[in-house]
């Protein structure tokens, strides 16, 4: 593995498990929209919001020019793009 990202919203404050080989690691919290009140269809909207964001993040995680950058900058670009 050489990325490990947490999108649970309450991920951030907890202690992750160890991982082998020591991959670079980010929080991407996203509100859970299960918890969202409201009926169906704003539930819905909410899952496809998270899923927006989700995407979008992804998207900016596969355009780095990964093999251009040393790991701390890796590091800190996985956490602006969840700052984002």
């Amino acid at each position: 593995m050489e990325f490990v990202i947490t999108v649970c919203d309450n991920a951030a404050g907890e202690v992750c498990p160890v991982w082998p080989g020591q991959p670079i690691t980010a929080h991407w919290g996203v509100e859970d929209p299960s918890l969202y009140p409201g009926d169906d269809d704003a539930r819905r909207n909410r899952f496809a919001h998270a899923a927006r964001i989700l995407t979008r993040r992804i998207e900016l995680l596969t355009n780095l020019p990964l093999p251009m950058l040393e790991r701390m900058a890796v590091q800190k670009k996985l956490r602006d793009i969840g700052r984002e």
